[in-house]
Parts: structure tokens; sequence; C-alpha cells
């Protein structure tokens, strides 16, 4: 069973966003690769995960203090909150944006 949503202090941040790029915006700018993909909830922010080289997720979360991200990865539905260490699902949410079908 998926972890309860309600648990999550900091969803009043989520927003509709459009993805900022198809693939880690900053690894697109310095020709830097990445292994999976996550987006910013807060503002659309499109960074590599922890398990790439530049984590740029992570670097903007400690950047901006933007708490939850969602995966950008093709089937995967999972969100994760910073601050909170909190993987999530949220039931009943749209499936998530991703770069392998054109969203």
């Amino acid at each position: 069973m998926p972890p309860v949503v309600a648990e999550c202090a900091h969803l009043d941040e989520i927003r509709e966003v459009e993805p900022s790029s198809q693939g880690c915006y900053e690894c697109e700018q310095s020709g830097g690769w990445w292994v999976h993909l996550r987006i910013c909830m807060t503002c659309g922010h499109v960074g590599c995960c922890n398990a790439s080289p530049g984590k740029h997720a992570t670097a903007h979360h400690e950047t901006t203090g933007h708490p939850v991200v969602r995966s950008y990865e093709p089937g995967e539905d999972w969100w994760w909150c910073y601050p909170e260490s909190l993987f999530f699902y949220v039931d009943g949410a749209p499936p998530a944006p991703s770069h392998g079908t054109g969203n």
C-alpha cells in the first residue's frame, strides 16, 4: 500500500507546472548526462536524480527551498518531499508529466 499523502505538510506548495525542459535543464546547458529525472512541483524545473553526477533536482531544492518533486520518468507516479524525506503517492493525481510521452 502506498504511503498516505496526508503525512506531507508541503502539499500547499504544489502547483500545476510546465516542465522547464525535456531533460535535466542544467545537464543540457553544460553537456552533462543524467540517470533519471525529477520535476519540481512548485515551478516545473526538471533536474536529474541523485544517482546522476550533477544531482540537479536536489541542488534546485537546496537553492530554492521548493519542497516537492515528482518522478519525470515514464510510468512512475511517485512523489518526494525533501524537508520530510517522505516518499509518497497522491491518490487521484493526474499522470505525471514525462519526457518519454511528450507531455
